[in-house]
C-alpha cells in the first residue's frame, strides 16, 4: 500500500520506477479496494478552497479606520450628554460611508472556484484489468487513465504510451504551440513546460491518443499547486491606501492632540467639563475630513466608469489609482503581447523568399516577394509549397462570432492560413486530392507523410516536418516554375537558421509524385525509398505581436514605466518578439535583449535575482512560482507593479502584483478571477489608456484633498483660537458637518470630473514612497486655512460686536467658509496652472455643484426646518456682498501664489 509519495521528478523515474513508487500496474490498474484506501489517505481528486469573508463582517471592515473611530466615539459621547440631534447627525455621517463603501467593494474572489471548473468532470480509467468510466473526483494516485484528442487532463500523470499524443498547456506554460508528447525519462532539472513525458491537470489534449498513470491529485498537482499561490499571495495595499492610512493616522494624532489641548485650555479658563467636551468634540468634528472617504470611494467609481469605456472593467476600486502609479508592467507574452494564434510569416520555395502579411488565423493577407512587392500572380513554386502545407494537415480553421480560430492543431492551423492567403481553395483540392494513407507524426521520425490521389495514373506524396529529416529524404528542388533543380542543402540549411534566428518556427516540405500502386507508400513506410522527394519548400511562423503592442510599449516607456516580459515560452521566441516590440535591457549592456531563463534564475541566489531583475526586461521559460519570485523581487526593490496575463500560470502573479490584468477575450477564467482589471479587448495598448485614466484619477484626488483640508484646518484653528482667548465657538459640532458633507459632495465631489491634464504621460511615475502632498501644496493648504480663520473668526467677533445674535454670527462663520470654498473649488482645478488659462467649461459639474450648493445653503439659511435643526439664522444682503469680496480677494491671493510656485519651478528647470 502507498502511504507517501515523492512530491517531484516523477518526470525523471523511469517507467518501471514510477509503476513501483505508485504500487500500481499498467494493464490492470489498481483494484476497487486499493482505491477505497487510497481514497481516504489522499482525499477527493479537487483543490480545497478557502472560507469566504461573510457579508456581515465585510460591512464591519469599513470602519476600521482611525478617523471613523473618533467619529463613533464622539457619537456615543454626544448621545449619552442628551445632544441628540449631534449625535444623530454625526453617525449617520458614518454609516453613510459604511454603505458607500460596502456597495462598492469589489466581489468576493472565485479564483480558486475557477481552478476547479478546469478539474475534467470524467476521466477514462483501467481498474480491475477492466476499462471503465468514473467521476474525475474519485481519481487516486496510481490510476491508469487512457486519453483522447478533446479530453481535459483530468489529473498530474506520467505517460507511457503516446501515439502522436499533443496537449495544448499555454494556459499552465505558456507555451503558443500544443506540446507533443513523449515516453521518455527526462533530466531532474527539466522545467515544467518541457516536461514532455508529463501530462497536467486541466491541459486539453488537441491530437492523438496515449495513457498514464496518475502521479498527483487535488492540491498535489500542478494546478492545485498555483491554486494555493493564489491563496498564499498575500494582496498589497495600493499605494493610494497606503497614503491614505498613513495620512489618516497623522491626522488622528493632530486632531486628537489638538482636541486634547483644547479641553485643557478650557478648563484653565474655569469653564465647565461638558462645555470644554463639546469644544473638543467640535474641534474634532470640524477638523475630520468626513467626505474623504465618500469621495475617494466615488472618484474612483467614476474612474471605473471611464475606463470601461477604454475596454478595461476594473474589478477592485483601488486598481483605478495603482495604474496611474505603475513603475513597471510585467507583461505575459502568449496573448498579451502577441496574437496567441501561430502564423506563418516566411515561404522559401522555388529558391525565392516571400512575405507573408495578416496575423493570427485570418486568411485574409497578401503574398510579397522578398523586396516586398506584391506579387500578381502565384508562382508555380509558392503554389506548390503553400498546396502541401494543406494537404498535409489534419486541423480546420472556423470563423466563430467574426474570430478565425483552429480546430486541431496550431501550427496546422498556420499552414491552412498561409494557404488560403495564396487564393487556394480548401475544399476543391482536398476533393480533387483524396486522401488515402497517412503516416502520423512520431517524435522518433519527426516527420508526418500523407498519400493523395492525384489522377488517375498517379498518387502523391506530401512530407510535412523538421528540415533535417525531410531533405534527407528528397534528391532533388523545385524550381520556382515548378521545374526540377539541384539540391542545396547547404542554402536551404542558411535559409531555415536565418528564420529560427528571428524566433521563427521553421517545417519542410516536400513531394514525389507516384504510381496508383498500393505497395509504394508501403515502401516508403519502411524507407525502402530514400532520397526520392522533390523539396518543395519551407514554412516559418510564429506567434506574432499584436500589431498595437510596440508602440502601446514605447508610450509607456515615454511615461516612465518598464515593461518587461516574462513568460513560459523559449528563449529564442520571447527574445524575438521583444525585439519587434522594443523591450530592451535597461542597464545600458551591448545585449540590448537579453534573455535569462527559468533554469538560469533556478540556479541564481536571491540577492542575484534582485541585482537582475530591474535590468533584464525579458524572463522566458519561467514556471509560476518564479514569476511570482520576480514581481515580489521587483516589490522589495519599491515598485509599483502591474502584471498582466491571461493563463492559469500567471494567476498567483496577477494576485501578487499591485495590479493585476488579465485579458477578457483569450483569459482563461482563473486569471480573470485573480485580477484587479480586466482588458475586454485584449489589447496591451489599453493599458496605456488605463494608465492614463489612472494618472488623472490620482491628479484629481489630490485636488480634492489640497481642495478640502483648508476646510477642516480652517475651522478646527476658528474654534481653537476662540477656546484659547475664551471666546464662543464660531461653529458648532452640527454645523461643522453640515459644512463638512455639503460642500465635500456638492463641490469637492466635481473636481472628480475633470477632465486630463495636457501633457499627463510626458511625467514620470510618481516615487511609491512620494508623499501625496508636496510642499507646495502643504503651504498653499495652510494659507487658504489661515486665510478662512482670519474671515470666519473677525466676521464672527464683527457680527456680535455689531449687536447680532450668535446663531447670525456662527451662520455668518459657517456661510463664508461656503462662498471660499466656492471660489476656491475654481483654483483647484488645476494646482499648477493658471485658473484664467483653464478653459472655463471644460468641466461643466462645477458650475453645477456651486448652483447645488447655493441652494443648499440658501435652504440652510432661511428655512425654518433648518435653522431648529444646525442653529442658523437668516442674513441680510449685504453680509453677502461682504464674504463675496472676501472670498474673490482670496481667489486672487491663491492665483499668486500659483504663479510664484511656477516662476521657481521654470528658474530650477534645466535649460
Amino acid at each position: 500500500m502507498v502511504t507517501d509519495l515523492p512530491k517531484h521528478y516523477w518526470h525523471h523515474l523511469a517507467e518501471e520506477d514510477v509503476f513501483e513508487a505508485l504500487k500500481s500496474d499498467h494493464h490492470a490498474g489498481l483494484s476497487a479496494q486499493e482505491v477505497e484506501e487510497r481514497l481516504r489517505l489522499f482525499g477527493e481528486n479537487t483543490i480545497s478552497s478557502r472560507k469566504p469573508v461573510s457579508p456581515f463582517k465585510r460591512f464591519l471592515l469599513q470602519f476600521n479606520n482611525p478617523l471613523i473611530y473618533i467619529l463613533l466615539v464622539a457619537t456615543a459621547v454626544t448621545f449619552f450628554l442628551q445632544e441628540y440631534v449631534d449625535s444623530g447627525v454625526i453617525f449617520g455621517v458614518v454609516m453613510i460611508n459604511a454603505i458607500i463603501g460596502y456597495l462598492q467593494e469589489a466581489k468576493a474572489e472565485e479564483a480558486i472556484n475557477s481552478l476547479k471548473k478546469m478539474m475534467s468532470s470524467s476521466a477514462n480509467v483501467i481498474r480491475d484489468g477492466t476499462k471503465t468510466t468514473v467521476p474525475a473526483t474519485q481519481l487516486v494516485p496510481g490510476d491508469i487513465v487512457q486519453l483522447a484528442s478533446g479530453d481535459k487532463v483530468p489529473a498530474d500523470m506520467r505517460l507511457f504510451k503516446s501515439r502522436d499524443l499533443q496537449v495544448d498547456e499555454s494556459a499552465l506554460t505558456g507555451e503558443s504551440i500544443a506540446a507533443r508528447k513523449e515516453r521518455a525519462a527526462l533530466d531532474k532539472d527539466t522545467v515544467l513546460a518541457d516536461r514532455v513525458n508529463m501530462a497536467f491537470a486541466g491541459a486539453l489534449v488537441t491530437y492523438g491518443s496515449g495513457m498514464g498513470v496518475v502521479s498527483a491529485t487535488g492540491d498535489d498537482t500542478e494546478t492545485g499547486k498555483i491554486a494555493h499561490m493564489i491563496s498564499d499571495a498575500v494582496s498589497l495595499d495600493t499605494p493610494l491606501t497606503q497614503k491614505i492610512h498613513a495620512f489618516s493616522r497623522i491626522l488622528l494624532h493632530v486632531i486628537m492632540g489638538l482636541a486634547a489641548v483644547t479641553f485643557v485650555v478650557g478648563m484653565m479658563h474655569g469653564q465647565g467639563w461638558v462645555e470644554n467636551f463639546m469644544a473638543a468634540v467640535a474641534l474634532a468634528v470640524a477638523a475630520i475630513p468626513e467626505g474623504l472617504p465618500a469621495v475617494i470611494t466615488i472618484t474612483l467609481a467614476i474612474g471605473v466608469r471611464r475606463m470601461a469605456l477604454r475596454n478595461a472593467i476594473v474589478r477592485k476600486l483601488p486598481a483605478v489609482e495603482t495604474l496611474g502609479s505603475t513603475t513597471i508592467i510585467c507583461s505575459d507574452k502568449t496573448g498579451t503581447l502577441t496574437e496567441n494564434q501561430m502564423t506563418v510569416q516566411k515561404v522559401f520555395a522555388g529558391d525565392r523568399e516571400y512575405n507573408l502579411t495578416g496575423g493570427g488565423y485570418d486568411p485574409e493577407g497578401i503574398l510579397k516577394c522578398a523586396d516586398d512587392e506584391t506579387l500578381e500572380t502565384l508562382p508555380e513554386g509558392l503554389r506548390v509549397c503553400l498546396l502541401a502545407g494543406l494537404l498535409n494537415n489534419d486541423s480546420e480553421l472556423i470563423e466563430d462570432e467574426g474570430r478565425w480560430k483552429v480546430r486541431g492543431d496550431p501550427t496546422e492551423g498556420a499552414l491552412i492560413a498561409s494557404a488560403l492567403k495564396g487564393k487556394l481553395d480548401r475544399d476543391a483540392l482536398f476533393k480533387q486530392h483524396e486522401r488515402l494513407d497517412v503516416i502520423p507524426f512520431e517524435s522518433d521520425r519527426q516527420y508526418m507523410a500523407t498519400l493523395h490521389q492525384y489522377d488517375d495514373q498517379h498518387n502523391v506524396i506530401v512530407l510535412k516536418g523538421s528540415l533535417e529529416r525531410v531533405l534527407a529524404r528528397c534528391k532533388n528542388a523545385q524550381g520556382p516554375h515548378g521545374d526540377a533543380m539541384e539540391l542545396d542543402p547547404r542554402k536551404i540549411t542558411e535559409m531555415a537558421d536565418k528564420y529560427a534566428a528571428q524566433g521563427l518556427r521553421v517545417l519542410g516540405f516536400a513531394m514525389q509524385l507516384v504510381s496508383a500502386d498500393e505497395q509504394t507508400f508501403d515502401r516508403f513506410r519502411n524507407e525502402e525509398s530514400a532520397e526520392q522527394l522533390t523539396f518543395v519548400g519551407l514554412q516559418a511562423m510564429m506567434d506574432p505581436p499584436r500589431k498595437e503592442a510596440a508602440s502601446a510599449v514605447a508610450t509607456c516607456q515615454k511615461a516612465g514605466i518598464a515593461v518587461k516580459m516574462i513568460t513560459g515560452d523559449h528563449a529564442l521566441t520571447a527574445q524575438a518578439i521583444a525585439r519587434q516590440i522594443g523591450i530592451k535591457t535597461l542597464d545600458g549592456d551591448d545585449e540590448e535583449y537579453r534573455v535569462l531563463t527559468g533554469r538560469e534564475l533556478s540556479e541564481m541566489s536571491d540577492h542575484d535575482i534582485l541585482k537582475s531583475v530591474e535590468t533584464v526586461s525579458v524572463f522566458a521559460r519561467v514556471a509560476p512560482e518564479q514569476k511570482l519570485k520576480l514581481v515580489t523581487a521587483l516589490q522589495a526593490k519599491k515598485h509599483v507593479v502591474a502584471m498582466t496575463g491571461d493563463g492559469v500560470n500567471d494567476a498567483p502573479a496577477l494576485k501578487k502584483a499591485d495590479i493585476g490584468v488579465a485579458m477578457g477575450v483569450a483569459g482563461t477564467e482563473v486569471a480573470k478571477e485573480a485580477a484587479d482589471m480586466v482588458l475586454t479587448d485584449d489589447n496591451f495598448a489599453t493599458i496605456e489608456g488605463a494608465v492614463e485614466e489612472g494618472r488623472n484619477v490620482f491628479d484629481n484626488l489630490v485636488k480634492f484633498i489640497t481642495w478640502i483640508l483648508p476646510t477642516n484646518l480652517g475651522q478646527g484653528m476658528v474654534i481653537m483660537v476662540a477656546v484659547l482667548i475664551g471666546a464662543s465657538l464660531p461653529v458648532e459640532p452640527v454645523q461643522a458637518l453640515w459644512l463638512n458633507m455639503t460642500t465635500a459632495v456638492f463641490l469637492g465631489l466635481m473636481l472628480a470630473f475633470e477632465p486630463r491634464e495636457p501633457g499627463i504621460m510626458m511625467r514620470m511615475p510618481r516615487q511609491p514612497d512620494a508623499p501625496i502632498l508636496n510642499i507646495e501644496i502643504i503651504v498653499r493648504i495652510f494659507s487658504v486655512s489661515a486665510l478662512l480663520l482670519i474671515g470666519a473668526f473677525g466676521l464672527f467677533q464683527w457680527a456680535l460686536s455689531q449687536g447680532e445674535s450668535q446663531q447670525v454670527a456662527r451662520t455668518l462663520a459657517v456661510t463664508l467658509f461656503v462662498v471660499v470654498q466656492s471660489l476656491f473649488l475654481f483654483n483647484c482645478r488645476s494646482l499648477t496652472v493658471s485658473l484664467f488659462q483653464t478653459p472655463a467649461f471644460s468641466n461643466l459639474w462645477i458650475w453645477g455643484g456651486v448652483g447645488a450648493m447655493l441652494l443648499a445653503q440658501l435652504a440652510f439659511i432661511y428655512t425654518p426646518l433648518m435653522n431648529r435643526l444646525f442653529k442658523s439664522a437668516p442674513l441680510e444682503l449685504y453680509h453677502w456682498g461682504i464674504m463675496l469680496a472676501y472670498g474673490l480677494v482670496v481667489l486672487v491671493l491663491v492665483e499668486i501664489e500659483k504663479g510664484v510656485w511656477r516662476a521657481r519651478t521654470t528658474r530650477r528647470a534645466p535649460q
